[in-house]
């Protein structure tokens, strides 16, 4: 089996509170990618701010720190040969209309509301997945993960935990 890239999921908001696109984006995520750590958090602004502060200047930055801000959000650690690339492919265009007419059937064109609800964010790069996943997981170890958790995982069999809504290995 091939090395596993990681990158971070972020499930936001609206699509947190809404059962059915929640049902399903969680369902594409179990059964595409190795589900490495996942938590529920509700951001303060202040932490939404930290985390989007490369758009401090854009004209979006208020809207969404606010939006991001209004409920729980679900964070995801996801395995795959190449999760990055794939994860983004599945979330489509992020903005939505664009989504909803060039690719309806990915996961921003089906449950997207507008470009800042657009249902999930994606690391754009290897750089910033490690980053971004700091960020949010400031305890996982990168090294202990290429070092040891890694090859566990391609050894198998794992199997998935619907209650921590991670894969673990199977004893």
């Amino acid at each position: 089996m091939s090395k596993l890239q990681l990158t971070l999921a972020i499930i936001k908001p609206h699509a947190v509170k809404n059962p059915v696109a929640l049902s399903y984006i969680r369902n594409v995520i179990k059964n595409t990618f190795v589900v490495v750590k996942t938590k529920r958090i509700a951001l303060d602004k202040e932490t939404a701010g930290n985390f989007y502060k490369e758009h401090f200047e854009k004209f979006f930055y208020n809207r969404l720190i606010t939006f991001m801000s209004s409920g729980c959000v679900d964070l995801h650690i996801i395995g795959h040969t190449n999760a990055i690339e794939l994860w983004r492919k599945m979330l489509g265009p992020t903005k939505v209309y664009r989504a909803q007419y060039q690719e309806p059937h990915c996961l921003r064109g089906m449950f997207g509301l507008s470009d800042t609800r657009n249902v999930a964010h994606g690391s754009d790069s290897e750089t910033s997945a490690e980053r971004e996943i700091k960020f949010f997981f400031p305890d996982f170890s990168f090294y202990k993960w290429h070092t040891s958790d890694e090859i566990t995982f391609r050894k198998g069999p794992i199997i998935f935990n619907h209650h921590m809504f991670q894969h673990v290995r199977r004893l």
